[in-house]
Order: C-alpha cells, then sequence, then structure tokens
C-alpha cells in the first residue's frame, strides 16, 4: 500500500495580497519560483514546504566557496514564524514582504530577530559572535582582502560600542533600531532591494 503525499496548498491569493505588500501577479510569481526551487533542488519534496536541511542546501547553491550551513539554520529560523519546522510559501511570502517592501522599523525589527537567536528579546554579544561567525564562514576563505582568525570578534565589538548605549552588555530592539536608523551605511542598505520582482 502507497502512502499518499500530503501537499501543502498555499492561503488564497486575495488573503496573502491583503496580509503581504505584494499584488496577486507578484504572488503568483513568487510561487512559481518557490515550486521551482523546491522541485529542482529536491524532486523528493513535493509538499510544497521546505524543511531545514532542503533550505541549506537549496542556500549552500548561492555560496558555493563558504559554508554557509550555520547562517542558513539561523535564517530558516527567521523565516519560519510558527517554528514548525518549515517553511511554507507563505511564510517565504511574509518574510520577504518585509524584507523587499517594509518599512525601516519593520526590516530592522526583522534582522533584530534574526540576531535575537535564543528570541529573548536581547542580542548578546554570543549572539552575535554565532551570527558573525556564520556570516565569516558562509563568505568562505578566499575574501579580498583576507580576513584575520578575530575579525568576527571585532566586528561584535564594534557593533557593540555603537549600538549598546547604557553599557548593560545586551543590545534592546528599541538600542538595535535607534542605532540602525542613524547608521546612513546601514539606511542605504535597507533600500537596495526594494524594488526588486
Amino acid at each position: 500500500m502507497e502512502m499518499a503525499t500530503v501537499r501543502h496548498r498555499p492561503e488564497a491569493l486575495e488573503l496573502l495580497e491583503a496580509q503581504s505588500k505584494f499584488t496577486k501577479k507578484e504572488l503568483q510569481i513568487l510561487y512559481r519560483g518557490f515550486k521551482n526551487i523546491s522541485f529542482i533542488f529536491f524532486q523528493e519534496c513535493p509538499s510544497g514546504v521546505v524543511n531545514e536541511e532542503t533550505f541549506k542546501e537549496i542556500y549552500s547553491q548561492f555560496f558555493p566557496q563558504g559554508d554557509s550551513t550555520t547562517y542558513a539554520h539561523f535564517l530558516f529560523n527567521a523565516f519560519d514564524t510558527d517554528h514548525n519546522g518549515s517553511v511554507s510559501f507563505e511564510d517565504f511570502v511574509m518574510g520577504l514582504s518585509i524584507l523587499l517592501r517594509g518599512t525601516v522599523q519593520e526590516k530592522l525589527s526583522w534582522a533584530f530577530n534574526l540576531y535575537d537567536i535564543n528570541k529573548d528579546g536581547y542580542i548578546t554579544k554570543e549572539e552575535m559572535l554565532d551570527i558573525m561567525k556564520a556570516i565569516y564562514d558562509m563568505m568562505g576563505k578566499c575574501t579580498y582582502p583576507v580576513l584575520k582568525e578575530d575579525a568576527p570578534r571585532q566586528h561584535v565589538e564594534t557593533f557593540f560600542q555603537k549600538m549598546d548605549k547604557n553599557k548593560d552588555g545586551v543590545v534592546t530592539i528599541d538600542e538595535f533600531i535607534e542605532s540602525c536608523q542613524k547608521d546612513e551605511n546601514i539606511m542605504r542598505s535597507m533600500q537596495l532591494f526594494e524594488n526588486v520582482i
């Protein structure tokens, strides 16, 4: 007796259109892309949702020179907002909606959530170091100029000098947002993908 695969059916496009900042046409394009990427990399994953291992494998294709496993784990957790161990099309759309079309406040809140690994409302030096190491690992050893071994730790120290306003050893969401909004480079990077799709 063969078991039938339970396929994930996305919410009605009208509902997603109301919840996100995408048009119905853009959602149709995103859905085709989401299904194609899942199919191309993992034909054995016809359910319409992507689990963490699949997500890591897909993400690794974009960073073949390094090890993106840890960063992909953090990113997966940021997209998996209901913490059910999978990213559905709806999860994907809502994350992209914020990243591509959200307000500065929404984008910064999403980034804070990514960095706040244990979701306690604070970014610690240890969490930021884990993220920085994951980013450096993902970029690979072939960066130019060659990075020093202590580069992630130096990056974290700079981050905390800038953002930990009350010097209590953690960064709150308010400190994070306020500091980011005062940084021209961060504000410019927030606008990079606004007209994508």
